[in-house]
């Protein structure tokens, strides 16, 4: 037992949600944010306050082997140190995120809100560590788990950053290339939710009567021919359509050729990750039969 009676899972729990909430509430004493990335920080430093927060009262009030007997599939440590490393890797986009966007040498506020969110983040990533070393079996914080909410936090990024490039463009100005880049990332998006979801919880099969590794491997086929075709398509017509939507204000173009290329590079990135979980399941399945 730690200091007050708190263990140190729960003392990183507390800590966890002081931190965000510090980060969250800092920036709205400056009125509310109508900039994509801006409202992605938000969503994340909320996302981790609740996280924190609900794991804190479901392991105090010993709920936790109540709701793995009738809900999880797998251990409750499974989810909880799922949930710790996905909130690890999104502190760590919105505080880089933050500090890129948002910081100044003469805006204090931002910077104690870019610090806290720092902070957070590192207990975060302590309190994964830890919980990591005693969670070897599941699925949300094992590889597989790992690469399927990785693919739905690099398309989350995605969207961000295709808002916030398109912001203040014409349509006239948003060719059939980019479109179908956009088209692809919204498709390759929801089929990874509802494969974690499914291999999570065992009240409501989402996929029901099928073979859930068959229907990964498919969805993984598809999305790799799709985030192929969007690997070319985007840089071929992003750089184009970028020189044709330059503005007289040349920090706003900066920030659009920071946004083309990080979609490009996130681009690429989800590409791997599909591609890594194709031959995952394809091993899986040759190894089955």
């Amino acid at each position: 037992m730690g200091l007050c009676g708190l263990s140190l899972s729960q003392a990183f729990r507390i800590l966890e949600f002081v931190f965000c909430i510090l980060a969250l509430l800092i920036p709205t004493f400056r009125g509310s944010t109508s900039r994509p990335y801006g409202i992605w920080c938000e969503f994340v430093w909320a996302f981790g306050a609740i996280v924190a927060l609900v794991i804190f009262v479901i392991e105090k009030c010993l709920l936790a082997k109540v709701i793995e007997g009738c809900v999880l599939k797998h251990c409750w440590d499974d989810l909880s140190c799922g949930l710790t490393l996905l909130s690890s890797l999104m502190l760590l986009s919105a505080s880089v995120i933050f500090c890129v966007y948002f910081v100044c040498l003469t805006c204090f506020a931002d910077m104690c809100c870019a610090i806290a969110s720092i902070i957070a983040f590192g207990i975060y990533v302590a309190d994964a560590v830890k919980l990591k070393l005693k969670c070897h079996e599941g699925y949300l914080s094992n590889g597989r788990g790992i690469l399927r909410f990785s693919q739905a936090f690099v398309a989350c990024l995605i969207f961000a950053a295709v808002y916030n490039y398109f912001k203040g463009v014409e349509n006239r100005y948003r060719p059939a290339g980019l479109n179908w880049c956009i088209l692809v990332y919204v498709v390759c998006f929801p089929p990874s939710v509802v494969i974690i979801l499914t291999h999570l919880q065992k009240c409501v099969n989402l996929l029901c009567c099928c073979d859930l590794l068959k229907i990964e491997l498919v969805v993984d086929g598809v999305s790799v021919a799709l985030y192929i075709s969007a690997a070319i398509l985007w840089p071929a017509f992003g750089y184009k359509n970028y020189n044709q939507t330059r503005s007289d204000e040349h920090q706003i173009d900066d920030y659009r050729f920071h946004d083309m290329n990080v979609i490009t590079v996130l681009t690429y990135v989800n590409l791997g990750l599909y591609t890594a979980d194709l031959i995952w399941c394809l091993v899986v399945l040759c190894k089955r039969q």
